[in-house]
């Protein structure tokens, strides 16, 4: 990971992280004494603290109408860099549309909160609330859900890049091979693809979070991994299966010598599984 991109990662887990907390905060400031009562319950049952101490630890909570233009400003640089395509929708849920006839809980926003906005009617003696800073909250929620799917994008833009990086050292190395086995080297050949087939199954475990047992697995305990996971068909097993046995013959110096058409085979082999399993 190159710095720059972890230190994208290090500020999206801080804002997350305190954007949880500005989403308690908005919600004790519109909902006051039932918020209190409804966390105190729910924290005395998680964790047995007591009344007290449950209300001292929502007394350290943020002010949101006080800390939110920071956050913003922070989430909304870091999203424009990473999720540009939703760089619109997050600006949005704080922005107030130009032009609103009436203002509705369907277009309040979060700047109309931070102005402190509440559209009432009827007499004074019997005033309605019709939409007030209530409506401010899920607003705040999606643009924290954005926050999130940045946070979430970035991890799966890393792991793309190392699968492409890897992709082109391995087609690299099979076109090596390929040479190798041209030249008349046909162990070497073999060898070569084997470790190719190694690393990628090894990768294709890690990409679907397969515990591999085996301190040093072969490519054997792979794919019959990969096979019991049911990450690769039977079809896929044995062909796997068929290039490994190629491979050992390769490996082995006692044994008889590799022909031309096995590690062409296992050349062509190889390339057809970087593209057909992952």
């Amino acid at each position: 990971m190159s710095e720059g991109r972890g230190d994208f990662g290090q500020e999206l887990d801080r804002l997350i992280g305190f954007g949880e907390l500005l989403k308690f905060a908005i919600l004790r400031e519109c909902h006051g004494e039932q918020f209190d009562e409804e966390m105190v319950a729910l924290l005395r049952e998680e964790d047995s603290q007591s009344a007290k101490d449950v209300k001292a630890t929502l007394g350290e909570l943020p002010n949101f109408k006080r800390d939110y233009q920071a956050w913003y400003s922070e989430a909304l640089a870091l999203v424009k860099q990473i999720l540009p395509d939703r760089l619109q929708d997050f600006a949005s849920y704080y922005e107030s549309p130009r032009v609103r006839k009436e203002i509705t809980f369907q277009n309040y926003m979060v700047r109309d909160y931070l102005q402190g906005l509440a559209i009432s009617s009827g007499p004074d003696y019997d005033r309605k609330v019709l939409v007030d800073g209530k409506a401010a909250i899920p607003e705040f929620e999606q643009q924290l859900n954005i926050v999130r799917a940045a946070r979430a994008t970035l991890a799966s833009s890393l792991l793309d890049l190392t699968l492409v990086l890897q992709a082109d050292l391995f087609d690299s190395e099979v076109e090596s091979a390929r040479a190798l086995g041209k030249a008349g080297f046909l162990r070497a050949a073999g060898a070569i693809c084997g470790v190719v087939i190694e690393k990628h199954l090894r990768q294709v475990c890690k990409v679907h979070s397969i515990v591999i047992r085996k301190k040093y697995p072969t490519i054997s305990d792979l794919n019959q991994t990969l096979r019991d996971k049911s990450t690769i068909s039977v079809p896929q097993w044995r062909f796997v299966q068929h290039l490994a046995d190629i491979r050992n013959i390769c490996d082995h110096d006692r044994g008889r010598e590799p022909t031309e058409d096995e590690i062409e085979d296992l050349v062509s082999g190889t390339a057809k599984i970087l593209k057909t399993i992952s």
